[in-house]
């Protein structure tokens, strides 16, 4: 494996007395698709909000190009985009406006505030909008699209960002199936899109997506890794070990 962009290290998380994250380890690296499986109340959310920052780990670090994501501000910071479940999308401006929403890290306040981008943002934003399939979209209200569609949306506002990682926290829950497998297309032709691919790290209740689409495959069982291989080797023995109750001793 190639030096990782993005680094968990003994992740660590407590809500009182429920250890909601253990000694949670992996690497990713930069054109690399990492899913997340495990079942509900496995730690997925938690692992998600602590690696956008979201959330403070109480013990190990999250690391991006070797900075700790707890430490990370200005530009560095917005090198990690986040696509959300329920996709975060403003409905009453046009998909355009909303994805340009990915470049207010890049300009002054005050451009953001008042909308006014300058015509190279609006530019990379309709490029962004052209790359998920939607260009012909860009003047319509974000309430007007489908669901698949405000997906894609989001994940246009992630590469307005012009990060170097994405994390999708459960980005296809709310789709159908057909829709959710075209959603996870998209992520994955982004990941391996030339040399200078994106890291995606992606939490996933479908295994057969994760397995379809993404290079490797972590599983989350009661806070700990106790998964972590490539995607093309995960057999159903294993799945039904990581979902059931069978016992499954954490990955070396």
């Amino acid at each position: 494996m190639s030096a990782p962009l993005f680094e968990v290290r003994a992740a660590r998380k407590t809500y009182g007395q429920l250890v909601a994250l253990d000694d949670a380890s992996f690497r990713v690296a930069r054109g690399q698709m990492l899913a997340v499986l495990g079942p509900s109340g496995a730690g997925k959310s938690t692992l998600f909000r602590c690696l956008a920052g979201l959330a403070p780990l109480d013990g190990g670090a999250a690391l991006l190009h070797g900075g700790d994501v707890a430490h990370l501000r200005g530009r560095q910071r917005r090198k990690i985009a986040v696509v959300f479940q329920q996709f975060n999308l403003v409905n009453r401006l046009s998909a355009l406006d909303n994805v340009l929403a990915g470049r207010l890290g890049h300009v002054p306040a005050w451009r953001g505030w008042l909308r006014r981008f300058g015509a190279e943002d609006i530019r990379l934003a309709l490029e962004c909008l052209d790359r998920v399939g939607l260009l012909a979209h860009a003047d319509q209200r974000a309430d007007a699209l489908s669901g698949g569609q405000q997906q894609r949306v989001a994940i246009a506002r992630a590469l307005a960002q012009q990060p170097d990682l994405i994390i999708a926290d459960e980005p296809v829950a709310s789709l159908d199936p057909h829709t959710g497998a075209g959603v996870m297309a998209l992520l994955s032709s982004i990941c391996h899109d030339g040399e200078g691919g994106i890291a995606v790290i992606c939490s996933l209740h479908q295994p057969e997506l994760a397995r379809r689409y993404a290079d490797r495959v972590v599983g989350l069982r009661q806070g700990r890794i106790v998964l972590d291989v490539a995607a093309a080797d995960c057999a159903d023995a294993t799945l039904e070990q990581l979902y059931g109750a069978a016992p499954l001793a954490p990955a070396a």
